[in-house]
C-alpha cells in the first residue's frame, strides 16, 4: 500500500491530458480521456483533473462533478482511480477527500468504479475502508477483452470456433467493411442502426442516449484520431455499424448496431475482425468488447445482454468482471439525504429537463 497526496493538474497537463492518463498504472480508460471531458462539459458535468502522486507514481484521473442545493457536490471519479492495486484505492481517496477540503469544495461523497478484477479479497479491502457498493453505471464492469498482440494468423486460431468461422466465411463470401467518413450523414446512420426504431432502447436492451450526445461524442474522439466507424452495406446500404476507439493500448468496440433479416453471414464478426486489425496496426494490445453480462450470468437467457454476451464471448471466452461502482462517503449526513432521497429526484429532475441520462 502507498501513501498519496492529491492535487488538481496544471494548465500545462491538462493540455497534454491524454499523454499521462495512458501512461497511468493501469494504461487509463477511454472514460477518462480529454475527449470525454469535452463531451461531459456539455451535457451536465463540471470537470476537474486530478493528479494522484504516490511515490514516483502519478495517476491522471477525470473527475465528473454535480453540485446540489443543501447537499454541496457529489465527484464521480469515471473509470478511476487508475492505481496499481485494490489497496492502494483507499489511500488515493483519502488524499482526494483532503484535497475537497482544503479547496472548501464540501464533496459529500467520492464516486468510483476502477478497473480492478472483482474478487471477495478485492471487496474486502474496499469494504473494509469504509467504501458502500453502489449500482454500476458502466456497460463495460463486466466485458469480453481480447489479448490482440499475438500476429494475425495466431490470433484469429485463438478465438472461440464460432466466431473463427464467422468470420472466415464472410471473408469467402465476399463480404466488404468500410472505414466510413466522420459525417453528419454518417452518424445519423449509425444512430439509426443502434436503435433500430425511433425508441431509446436498442434491441439488445441497452440504453441509447440521444442522436446529440453520439454526434458529440464521436467527434470529439475521430477529431483527436482516437475513433473509428465501420459500416457493412447490403443492398446499398448500412447494414452492420461500429464505432471503434483507440486510446493508448486500448481498444474498444463502444458503439454497434445492426438491421434485422440481413443475408450476408458473418458481417458483424468480420467487422469486428477488420477493427481489431486495425487497432493492432494503431499499436493497440488488447480489445474490449463493452459489455457482456457478469460471468455468472452468461447462460441466464433473461439477462438484458444474453444475446450481446453470446456474440462477445464468440471472440474471447471468457469474462471479465471488475468491481463496478463503490461511493467513498465523506459526509455520512449528507451521504444518507442523498440516498434516501436526493440522487432519486436529482436523476428524475434532470432527466425531465434535458431527456438525457443524469450519469
Amino acid at each position: 500500500m502507498s501513501s498519496f497526496t492529491a492535487r488538481f493538474a496544471n494548465p500545462d497537463e491538462i493540455e497534454h491530458w491524454d499523454k499521462h492518463v495512458t501512461a497511468n498504472p493501469n494504461g487509463g480508460n477511454l472514460l477518462q480521456s480529454a475527449a470525454f471531458a469535452a463531451v461531459k462539459r456539455n451535457f451536465g458535468w463540471d470537470v476537474r483533473y486530478l493528479v494522484l502522486e504516490g511515490g514516483e507514481t502519478a495517476s491522471y484521473n477525470l473527475v465528473l462533478e454535480k453540485s446540489f442545493p443543501v447537499l454541496g457536490r457529489l465527484w464521480y471519479l469515471i473509470k478511476g482511480p487508475d492505481v496499481a492495486s485494490v489497496e492502494d484505492v483507499p489511500p488515493a481517496l483519502e488524499a482526494a477527500k483532503e484535497l475537497a477540503e482544503r479547496e472548501g469544495l464540501r464533496v459529500f461523497a467520492i464516486k468510483i468504479e476502477p478497473d480492478i478484477v472483482d474478487s471477495e479479497e478485492a471487496r474486502s479491502v474496499l469494504s473494509g475502508a469504509g467504501l458502500v457498493k453502489a449500482f454500476n453505471l458502466q456497460p463495460n464492469d463486466s466485458t469480453a477483452i481480447l489479448d490482440i498482440t499475438p500476429d494475425p494468423g495466431p490470433l484469429l486460431r485463438t478465438l472461440h470456433s464460432r466466431g473463427r468461422n464467422a468470420i472466415r466465411r464472410a471473408q469467402r463470401e465476399g463480404v466488404e467493411v468500410e472505414v466510413a467518413e466522420p459525417t453528419l450523414e454518417n452518424y445519423r446512420t449509425m444512430h439509426s442502426l443502434m436503435t433500430g426504431t425511433l425508441t431509446t432502447k436498442s434491441r439488445s436492451g441497452a440504453q441509447v442516449r440521444s442522436f446529440e450526445y453520439y454526434r458529440q461524442f464521436w467527434t470529439e474522439f475521430t477529431s483527436r484520431g482516437q475513433g473509428r466507424l465501420y459500416f457493412v452495406y447490403e443492398n446499398g446500404r448500412p447494414s452492420v455499424g461500429a464505432f471503434v476507439i483507440n486510446y493508448g493500448r486500448k481498444a474498444t468496440y463502444k458503439d454497434g448496431g445492426s438491421l434485422q433479416n440481413r443475408s450476408q453471414y458473418g458481417d458483424s464478426h468480420l467487422v469486428q475482425w477488420t477493427a481489431i486489425e486495425d487497432m493492432k496496426a494503431l499499436g493497440c494490445t488488447e480489445y474490449d468488447f463493452c459489455g457482456t453480462p457478469p460471468a455468472d450470468k452468461l447462460k441466464d437467457t433473461s439477462h438484458p445482454f444474453h444475446g450481446l454476451g453470446l456474440f462477445k464471448t464468440s471472440f474471447t471466452k471468457s469474462v471479465t468482471d471488475f468491481v463496478g461502482v463503490w461511493d467513498y462517503v465523506v459526509d455520512a449526513s449528507r451521504y444518507t439525504a442523498w440516498t434516501t432521497a436526493g440522487e432519486r429526484l436529482a436523476r428524475r429532475l434532470y432527466t425531465r429537463r434535458t431527456g438525457q441520462q443524469f450519469y
